[in-house]
């Protein structure tokens, strides 16, 4: 039997204050779309902005239920508490105003690390935009994880906003000054994939090749900017469908009464996205190198130690022993490594089912699968297939 129109439940009426010319912005809007699809419907006021725009005038009239924003500045953290209504930020630039979800700023800038790291790079850099917490946070993690493995990090920051006489050529030439001086070969994070031209831009400049002297990784996985750049850019996929998820489901909470967390709610990152500007090696053992290449290829696949032994023309206990010397880490590790990566790809991507993907990924069976994942990840393949679909 239908509802009447007047006995039918109201839509609750949610602004969304979240900026579409930036990938981040619109996978926000992606998550939150998708939270309404799953739960209840709500009417949503919505109209194209960029991140410096101030709050919709119509706002100061506006009665509605609750706000999803990305606050870039004090201005529109004053526009949007005079309104009274529950919000929830998703970006975090204005601090301890409203609720934050918020990609892991940490945790981005440690797996951008790792990818380099299993490179075999030992020189590192940062770009980054000085003052720009979410940039400074990346940084400082990025930064420790690399010390952590006895590398070196020399960072570049641009001012938050730039002086008025620094024209783009005199940047670009400030930055490829900073590239020609990195020892290399070198693995550089980028703050944001929105840099990325801009760095490669002043590769060419300095006259150094990517990805041989020097591999970049950006952040937020923006396609079209990444596939744009030359050459490719790989990039961390930072978690923003899920932010956009999130924070529905928080602001969804506060309109019914709930009390918002204490704590900010911060979102792992879904992996790294690997493309042209770092598919190199930078070890200066060739022959490790291309076992490395060889293992990441073929681990799979039932690959053995003997079998990379007699490959490199080495003993078992040589190539293991130069394996630890150069890249801190045992032949078998490294296997395992390649393998648990597999199936997180499947886990993300298909909907095979566990005891398939353990056999894909080359594991004997999916009980070796799920104590792999345990140890490492500190979840089940399940959990993390539940967490990344989410």
């Amino acid at each position: 039997m239908k509802q009447s129109s007047e006995n039918r439940k109201p839509r609750p009426h949610i602004a969304l204050l979240v900026e579409t010319t930036l990938a981040s912005g619109r996978d926000i809007l992606r998550g939150i779309s998708r939270f309404v699809r799953e739960h209840e419907p709500w009417s949503l006021y919505y109209e194209p902005r960029g991140l410096d725009d101030s709050a919709p005038q119509w706002m100061e009239r506006w009665e509605g239920d609750g706000i999803i924003a990305r606050i870039q500045n004090q201005a529109i953290a004053e526009e949007v508490l005079a309104t009274g209504i529950p919000t929830v930020d998703v970006l975090g630039v204005v601090p301890n105003k409203f609720p934050l979800v918020h990609v892991n700023d940490a945790m981005v800038a440690e797996m951008a690390a790792e990818h380099l790291l299993e490179r075999g790079f030992k020189n590192f850099g940062f770009f980054g935009i000085s003052g720009e917490n979410w940039s400074v946070r990346r940084r400082d993690s990025f930064s420790e994880a690399v010390r952590k493995e006895s590398g070196r990090v020399d960072v570049y920051e641009l001012p938050r906003k730039s002086p008025k006489e620094n024209n783009w050529e005199t940047m670009e030439n400030d930055l490829a000054a900073w590239i020609g001086k990195l020892a290399k070969p070198a693995g550089v994070m980028i703050c944001s994939d929105q840099r990325g031209p801009q760095l490669l831009e002043a590769c060419r400049r300095a006259g150094v090749q990517v990805p041989d002297e020097i591999a970049v990784i950006g952040v937020d996985n923006d396609e079209p900017l990444c596939e744009v750049c030359d050459p490719p850019l790989s990039s961390v996929s930072a978690g923003h469908v899920q932010v956009g998820y999130a924070a529905a489901g928080l602001l969804n909470q506060q309109m019914k009464g709930g009390m918002h967390p204490a704590e900010k709610i911060l979102v792992d990152p879904r992996g790294v996205v690997t493309r042209l500007s770092t598919d190199v090696l930078a070890i200066q053992d060739r022959k490790l190198a291309t076992v490395l290449r060889i293992i990441r290829e073929n681990a799979c696949d039932g690959l053995e130690v003997d079998e990379l032994a007699k490959i490199a023309g080495f003993s078992r206990s040589v190539l293991q022993r130069r394996f630890r010397i150069s890249l801190k880490r045992s032949i078998h590790q490294e296997i395992i490594t390649a393998k648990l990566k597999r199936a997180q790809e499947l886990l993300s991507q298909t909907e095979l089912p566990l005891v398939d993907i353990a056999e894909k990924a080359g594991f004997k069976h999916q009980e070796y699968m799920g104590a792999v994942f345990r140890a490492r990840l500190g979840k089940t393949p399940a959990q993390y297939r539940r967490a990344i679909n989410r």
